[in-house]
């Protein structure tokens, strides 16, 4: 399959009458790829949500066009959404909610390694699905309405809210939109732990379960992204039992 990269402005696949009959609505903005299961959700959810025809055409929308979602099926015949999610992933931070078979934490895992920022197993209840988008919009909406235009330092790593941006030691880390919310709600805490439970709350948007660790799935991956600091001490520090904690840089804890 071909598919033209964001500074291309090529011609889209061809794309289903109903789909063209939604385009420039002023509603939440979703592109659905994936099987049947996605119908039910639609007319659950009563949203105007672009189902992508084909593997190209959803690939080129997701790309091409702004959604305040984007809901994608691993499942895929005849292309690897692993693929798929890399490259969005690539070029992209809109939310990406992703669809796995019921109890493959290894595809959960890859999948919110790579840069997934939730996961539904397979077969779903359309009113989870529902409830999860919900939560993405609720989040995104609240971190536009309290953005603070005041950038948190702690040692060589600065966090500007306003532009969703972050710099370690001059150079931009390249964050997920759930990587960026966390290590946000690490630093306003920095130096104290901060619970499981509450990053699940405030970062995920839903409520916790002991069986759902994508919450240490995030955290490992926005550790990775961090790294140490320069004497060899572990930024971000997991407490057993209780959550973790952005750690004080030595010349702050001493100063």
């Amino acid at each position: 399959m071909t598919s033209s990269g964001p500074t291309t402005r090529s011609r889209p696949p061809a794309e289903s009458d109903q789909a063209s009959r939604t385009r420039g609505a002023r509603h939440p903005r979703f592109c659905c790829q994936g099987d049947n299961d996605r119908r039910s959700a639609i007319t659950l959810l009563r949203l105007w949500t672009l189902p992508g025809s084909s593997r190209a055409l959803g690939l080129w929308r997701a790309r091409e066009t702004h959604y305040d979602a984007i809901v994608l099926d691993l499942m895929l015949p005849g292309m690897n959404g692993f693929e798929i999610l890399r490259r969005l992933r690539s070029e992209s931070r809109t939310p990406v909610l992703m669809l796995t078979a019921r109890g493959d934490d290894l595809d959960r895992i890859l999948g919110l390694e790579i840069g997934a920022d939730d996961y539904l197993p397979k077969p779903f209840n359309p009113r989870e699905l529902a409830a999860r988008i919900r939560a993405i919009l609720r989040r995104a909406n609240t971190k536009v309405s309290a953005q603070s235009s005041t950038p948190m330092v702690v040692g060589d790593l600065e966090l500007n809210p306003s532009s969703r941006s972050v710099r370690m030691s001059g150079n931009v880390l390249n964050l997920t939109t759930i990587e960026f919310d966390l290590l946000e709600k690490l630093l306003k805490s920095a130096g104290r732990v901060v619970g499981r439970e509450e990053l699940v709350r405030e970062v995920l948007g839903r409520e916790f379960s002991p069986f759902d660790r994508s919450i240490d799935t995030h955290v490992c991956n926005l550790r990775k992204k961090v790294g140490p600091y320069s004497d060899g001490g572990e930024r971000i520090k997991g407490v057993r039992g209780l959550g973790y904690l952005f750690a004080m840089p030595d010349e702050m804890r001493n100063g």
